[in-house]
């Protein structure tokens, strides 16, 4: 498969999935329709079908404009605070989205918000992982709607998942997520190795994104949490870094 991140406000990625090169995409938590419209119209395809992990207006806004231009099967959470899902999931579901063969798993990760959604694919070599706004590289979610014992949970679920997984987050937030982990963390010289590495990308313009689960395992200290009390102290703690 094809994976493109279509840049979007400051600091947003809304991710492309495509089985092959000039197939029609599937697009995942597009907050904004012009830069997707924009990127479908530069490779000359079309939309497949939409993803949706959270009902935050940054991963839905653009939902409705372009269900105006592409009529599409919608895949999200069962929350009526989004307009133009069409196929509304639950934990354990199972579903092949329009427009490819891969089969994906709904995982329930709440704590960021109560509705999240995270999509993994079991069935693949190396597992892909669309994890919204719960994992982020380095870092995780604000603790918007949740409890500190939900999101530790949820966060748990998807440390389980193989180490070869695949992680596309939503944020380029990488940079400023290791200044806090090098901070928790200072002796762990995987967090300075991180650095050092994503300083790199950033400065030829590339994202630090998608990273690995191996990878988040050794640098996120949100994964490396030992219980819900743990991680609640250093979300507060990031919240005011």
């Amino acid at each position: 498969m094809i994976i493109t991140p279509i840049p979007a406000f400051d600091d947003n990625y809304i991710w492309a999935i495509q089985p092959t090169q000039n197939a029609d995409a599937v697009i995942v938590d597009p907050g904004d329709e012009a830069p997707v419209l924009k990127w479908l119209e530069q490779q000359g395809i079309g939309l497949a079908s939409i993803l949706i992990t959270h009902h935050h207006w940054d991963h839905t806004d653009g939902l409705l404009p372009l269900l105006e231009h592409f009529e599409v099967p919608v895949y999200g959470p069962n929350n009526p605070k989004i307009q133009g899902i069409s196929q509304k999931l639950h934990e354990g579901d199972r579903f092949i989205p329009a427009g490819l063969t891969v089969e994906f798993q709904v995982i329930e990760t709440p704590g960021h918000t109560l509705d999240h959604l995270s999509f993994y694919t079991p069935d693949t070599a190396e597992g892909m992982l669309f994890c919204g706004d719960t994992l982020f590289s380095a870092g995780c979610g604000r603790m918007f709607e949740g409890t500190a014992p939900q999101f530790f949970a949820s966060l748990r679920k998807l440390a389980e998942l193989p180490a070869t997984t695949h992680v596309y987050c939503t944020h380029e937030y990488t940079a400023a997520n290791l200044r806090f982990a090098r901070a928790a963390e200072p002796d762990n010289m995987a967090i300075e190795a991180a650095q050092n590495e994503v300083a790199k990308l950033r400065e030829q313009h590339q994202p630090s994104l998608p990273s690995r689960l191996e990878r988040e395992l050794a640098i996120n200290p949100f994964l490396r949490a030992k219980d819900a009390a743990e991680f609640g102290k250093l979300r507060q703690w990031k919240d005011n870094f």
